[in-house]
């Protein structure tokens, strides 16, 4: 594109911004609020409350509803606590427990979705003790007797040996509060102090810890938190994978589970990057390094993962295989019949309050969003929503709405929906894209509202304002102005009034020649019928041609170019309707002549000049018109057009200003009240479509003129055959012989200019 293009392009685009800037400003409102919102400095709870609709919406939709056989979760149901008896039970019965899975069962990893909190005194060794310490010291045998049972009877003890060397992962919490309480004892961190090398990571952090007890935590020194995330809803939507506690950080259960299936390889963090202030760094990804192989584990801002619900929870569900604890115990499973499988042992009775609000239950245990993350990581298909969202969000939301804010208040109705559409399209498929290809919850809500408030306030503005001025503008013009310059004045109403003012205008004067003797010859109807259907032919083609209709009088109709709307090219379409009304009335004339009508002639004169247009007439009546010498003109030249035997007769103004025609000139002429002769002209036909003889013709009539002009007689009658053997109007032909005749007779006049005078209208 050249310069010129480029300048054109910013002129265009100068100009729609300035007609357009309201509208755009109505559609830019709802761009800053939902930025506004992107970036934090404005929430608006029901566009997050819709964002976690949508991302629940999407989550049942993809979730696979398919058995995963590699996790099976062992139920603390209603059958087993009614059968075995209330919790907590006791250890020696956790022991048996632990014990079937691990040696009979043979499975891989056993993670617990409970808390050992507190010593096991079921037994009454502790009371035993005191007797044998108190009332009952001095009898041996009793003594004796309690030594010989106190390993039987130490049930922490007997569940401790169970877990030694197993892989066994303890669960426990973490709790914030005033007092920061911390029971129990906590495992190792699952981050190395070295690798953060004094840096402090973005996480969830807590200052107190239920955890197990010191004898259970010694004899399985791997354990992970089991707390969950609860949005503003309530509902559980992701699981933390580490969680700060006094500078160190520590894995969740279903983190720990799958270190412990893997061998427990190490954790290595993966920095995004450092905040603004320099403080804490956010995560990408958690990075799991065993044996020169490495693993990532994406994590969002909060070192947390989105949970990978595969459906319905529960031991009907379908997702994963619940075994009752009491089957366990009783043996009533074969062995090995879970041989290398993951077992979580966890609740779903309503009692041990372990059921949780999800995405895809209004109950769902706790235990089997563990089992959905251990999941997600076998499968590698975690889903994250990623640091970067907001930063995200934010492009989405800038773009969206500045192409909605340039393009809506530029676009019809129906181009404004397919747009809308296209774009609301366009969103819901990247983020759904972004979501199935890698994993990535992307913000969706505010983009969207975003389209959907631009359209209904673009088209309300343009309902109810732009559409009001229309109204006005339709009701102060009348059927003056085609609908299509009353869509541009819409654009800029201010701008236009019936108040009068000095333009440059072009104006027309159509008349019909032998109108009046058709009319003797049809009834009132048929003749009224006839004149409608030739003044709507004519008035659609100066329509076409962006012409205003001043008024219809009798067999004339008055038109002119270049207001309410400024036409630079008012001259040319001028010309253009002329052209065009000639043409139509041909037609028409073949039509009459099959009725068996008389044909019928026009004359059409064009001028092109400053005249005073705006409301003018009485109290009474008023009308949209244009008045001023070169309206006169017109008004002349139309009448000329009887006199040479044209259709067209156009002054030189016209002349100059009309591109792109081949030209006849005619005269010069003085009409009455004028002094000033003027140059009138014949538009033939758009350059580029005359004949060869056509052009020669046209060319000897110039040279004749010039001829009659010089009064070099003996030329003129040289060249008058040729005039005749053209195809040029017979009257035109009849007048310039009689002024010939006349002039010739007439000594030289070096004064003569050629011009003709008129003295009647």
């Amino acid at each position: 594109m050249g310069d010129r293009g480029l300048t054109r392009l910013r002129t265009r685009f100068a100009g729609v911004l300035r007609r357009r800037w309201r509208r755009m400003a109505v559609v830019m409102l709802p761009l800053l609020l939902a930025l506004l919102h992107a970036t934090g400095a404005l929430r608006i709870p029901v566009l997050e409350r819709m964002d976690q609709w949508i991302y629940d919406a999407r989550l049942r939709a993809t979730m696979p509803r398919t058995l995963d056989e590699r996790i099976v979760i062992i139920d603390l149901d209603e059958q087993s606590l009614e059968r075995v008896g209330h919790w907590p039970w006791g250890r020696d019965t956790m022991a048996r427990l632990t014990r079937e899975l691990i040696e009979r069962q043979q499975v891989a990893v056993v993670g617990f979705d409970i808390v050992f909190a507190e010593p096991d005194g079921s037994s009454g060794l502790k009371s035993l003790r005191q007797l044998a310490q108190g009332p009952l010291r001095g009898q041996p045998g009793f003594v004796d007797q309690l030594a010989r049972l106190a390993p039987e009877l130490d049930f922490d003890a007997r569940f401790a040996r169970v877990l030694e060397g197993q892989n066994v992962v303890l669960g426990y919490y973490f709790t914030s509060d005033r007092d920061g309480k911390a029971r129990g004892s906590l495992p190792a961190p699952a981050l190395d102090a070295d690798l953060l090398q004094g840096r402090q990571l973005r996480a969830t952090t807590w200052n107190g810890y239920g955890s197990n007890i010191a004898l259970l935590a010694q004899a399985a020194p791997v354990a992970g938190f089991f707390n969950a995330m609860n949005d503003a809803d309530g509902v559980v939507r992701s699981l933390p994978l580490l969680a700060e506690y006094q500078g160190q950080y520590y894995e969740s259960l279903a983190l720990a589970v799958f270190r412990t299936l893997l061998g427990k390889p190490q954790v290595h963090p993966v920095v995004a990057h450092t905040d603004a202030t320099g403080g804490a760094q956010a995560l990408q990804a958690i990075e799991l390094h065993q044996d020169g192989r490495t693993l990532q584990l994406p994590v969002d801002d909060q070192l947390a993962t989105l949970v990978p619900y595969r459906g319905p929870g529960g031991p009907r569900g379908g997702s994963f295989r619940y075994i009752p604890a009491v089957d366990v115990l009783d043996g009533r499973l074969a062995p090995a019949s879970l041989q290398g499988q993951i077992v979580l042992v966890g609740s779903t009775a309503p009692g041990l309050q372990d059921l949780r609000a999800t995405p895809v239950d209004g109950a769902y245990p706790g235990v089997e969003t563990h089992a959905n993350v251990i999941a997600g990581f076998l499968d590698g298909t975690g889903t994250v929503r990623p640091d970067y969202a907001a930063g995200f969000d934010v492009f989405q939301i800038l773009c969206t709405g500045l192409l909605l804010a340039l393009a809506l208040p530029v676009l019809s109705a129906s181009a404004a929906v397919a747009l809308s559409v296209g774009v609301l399209g366009s969103l819901v498929g990247l983020n759904g894209w972004l979501y199935q290809a890698h994993g990535l919850a992307m913000p969706l809500a505010t983009v969207l509202v975003l389209v959907l408030l631009a359209y209904a306030l673009n088209m309300s503005y343009g309902y109810f304002v732009e559409s009001r001025a229309k109204r006005g503008l339709a009701h102060l013009f009348g059927t003056y102005v085609p609908p299509e310059l009353v869509d541009e004045m819409v654009l800029e109403p201010e701008r236009y009034s019936m108040q009068a003012a000095s333009r440059e205008l072009t104006v027309m004067f159509c008349d019909m020649r032998g109108f009046t003797a058709m009319s003797e010859r049809m009834e009132p109807v048929q003749l009224q019928a006839l004149l409608n259907t030739i003044f709507t032919r004519l008035t659609q083609i100066i329509r076409a041609e962006r012409g205003t209709i001043d008024k219809y009088m009798g067999d004339c109709v008055m038109a002119f170019w270049g207001a309410p709307v400024a036409t630079p090219e008012h001259a040319t379409m001028a010309v253009r309707a002329a052209l065009g009304m000639v043409q139509a009335v041909q037609v028409l004339n073949a039509e009459h002549c099959q009725r068996g009508l008389p044909a019928i002639g026009v004359g059409v004169g064009l001028n092109t000049g400053t005249m005073c247009v705006g409301d003018m007439g009485s109290d009474i009546r008023r009308s949209y018109t244009v008045i001023g010498d070169a309206v006169n003109l017109g008004s002349r030249l139309e009448g000329l057009c009887k006199v040479y035997g044209v259709e067209i007769v156009v002054s030189e103004s016209t002349h100059a200003q009309a591109q792109g025609f081949v030209w006849q000139e005619l005269d010069r002429v003085c009409v009455k009240g004028k002094e000033q002769a003027v140059a009138i002209y014949r538009p033939i036909a758009p350059v580029g479509t005359l004949t060869a003889t056509q052009q020669h013709a046209l060319d000897v009539w110039h040279e004749w003129l010039a001829a009659f002009r010089a009064q070099d007689w003996p030329r003129c009658d040289t060249l008058w055959p040729a005039l005749h053997a053209a195809d040029h109007a017979p009257a035109l032909l009849a007048f310039y012989d009689q002024r010939l005749q006349a002039q010739r007779v007439l000594p030289y006049n070096p004064d003569w200019d050629g011009a003709t005078h008129f003295d009647t209208k």
